[in-house]
This record gives C-alpha cells, sequence and structure tokens, in this order.
C-alpha cells in the first residue's frame, strides 16, 4: 500500500479522520484486509507504536479487549492521547521478552523502526530513517505478568511488530500461547537487526507451537528488487 492510498483510507473512514485530525497518528489499513474477517474478541498488540494497529481492530471490531504494549515513552504518550476515552484498550508501557527487567532498545531517526536489537546495515540501506539517533532504557516483561489467561477470549490475536526481536517476544508470551487462535508477525527474510531470526526460523517456530502459516501480506521492498520483509499470519491448526 502506497502512503498516499494510505492517506486516503484513513480520511475516508470518520473514526481514522478524527484521529487523524486530533493527534495526527495514521491507521495502519494496511492490515484491514488480511484481519477484518477473524471474528476477534482479544487483540494483544506487542510493538503498538502509536496505535496505528489498535485503530484498525477498534474499527473492525468494536467491543474487543486490546492489550497493548510500547516501550517508548513519546510513543506511549501518543497512545494514550489516542486511546484515552477508550476502556477497552489497556497500553502497558514495557517491552514484551522471555524475562522480566530492563534492556537497552535502540532508537531510530524514524522510531517505529526502533529495536531492542542493534541496527544491522542492511536495515539502514534499505529504510534511510532506519539510524540509530539514540538509545533508552525500557523495562521487559513476559506477557503473563501483565494480562491474566482469563483475560483472553474465545477468538484472540497475537500481534508483534517488534523489529527482529520477534523469537523473543514469543517466548515471552510461551505460557500464553495456548489462548491465542491466531498470531500475526512481521518477519524479515534478510537480517535487518543483528541476530535477528529470519522468516523461515519463525515459521519452523510457530508449527512448533501448533499453529500453520495462512496467509504472507504486505510485501516490503525497501531499495530492494526482492521483497526483504512481510506480515505473516499464523492459524492455531
Amino acid at each position: 500500500m502506497t502512503i498516499i492510498t494510505k492517506i486516503l483510507r484513513t480520511l475516508w473512514f470518520r473514526q481514522y479522520r478524527r484521529t487523524l485530525l486530533r493527534t495526527f497518528v495514521f491507521a495502519s489499513t494496511e492490515h484491514d484486509r488480511i484481519i477484518d474477517d477473524l471474528a476477534l474478541d482479544t487483540v494483544v498488540d506487542i510493538g503498538a507504536n502509536r496505535g496505528q494497529f489498535a485503530l484498525c481492530i477498534r474499527r473492525l471490531y468494536p467491543d474487543a479487549e486490546i492489550f497493548s504494549f510500547e516501550p517508548l515513552a513519546k510513543a506511549a504518550k501518543t497512545f494514550l492521547a489516542v486511546f484515552k476515552d477508550d476502556r477497552r484498550t489497556h497500553l502497558f508501557s514495557k517491552a514484551v521478552g522471555p524475562v522480566n527487567g530492563t534492556a537497552a532498545i535502540h532508537v531510530t531517526q524514524w522510531d517505529v523502526s526502533s529495536s531492542l536489537l542493534p541496527i544491522a546495515e542492511a536495515q539502514q540501506s534499505n529504510f534511510p530513517f532506519a539510524k540509530e539517533s539514540r538509545q533508552e532504557t525500557v523495562s521487559l516483561t513476559r506477557l503473563s505478568d501483565c494480562v491474566e489467561e482469563r483475560s483472553i477470549g474465545k477468538t484472540a490475536l497475537l500481534k508483534l511488530d517488534v523489529q527482529g526481536y520477534e523469537l523473543n517476544a514469543l517466548q515471552g508470551c510461551a505460557d500464553l500461547l495456548h489462548k491465542f487462535t491466531y498470531v500475526y508477525l512481521e518477519a524479515s527474510f534478510i537480517k535487518l537487526y543483528v541476530g535477528q531470526p529470519l522468516a523461515d526460523e519463525l515459521i519452523s517456530y510457530m508449527s512448533s507451537q501448533g499453529f500453520i502459516l495462512v496467509c504472507v501480506a504486505n510485501l516490503s521492498y525497501g531499495k530492494s528488487r526482492r521483497p526483504i520483509q512481510a506480515d505473516f499470519l499464523f492459524s492455531r491448526r
């Protein structure tokens, strides 16, 4: 989806338009066609940034409970402004990982590319605004220390957009992963972050956890002729 298409879709829907005018946050409308028929009642949104994905969930599923995680202070502040009147959306200003504690996050000029992993040359060469600008110390938590098992409904989606930290974040969700019907995550075909697991490793891990790959969408090319990352939707067997 081009940026022009994204702007037009944002302006088309009243809910998105109102948020854009108030907070300058664009909904991630490229996900609508992937998730609009899943009948979700619960969404755990890891790597929420300013609420771009949560906005799509709220329009498509007005009654769903949303549990979002965003460790960057500035992005989390904007998220709270976007959802200030939404009692079904809950924000934790933390990153999800395999252990509780703290970690340094590498903050990029365009902060949606920020990661708990060091930024590799391939990321900087493909996405000019992905250069590191600073580091912040953020809190790490396991999912079950913030979200109770009983809070996850019958048809739940786990979404991860964590810039190379996917496997670590999935391990931080391990004791609740059985509660999710779907997992939706971004994965790469080349190493954009140092130590990043690639798409094949994540597909293998998800298979070991009882999920099958049902959709690949939103291919991203950067400056490459071939796709270098995409969004992957998994469904429980």
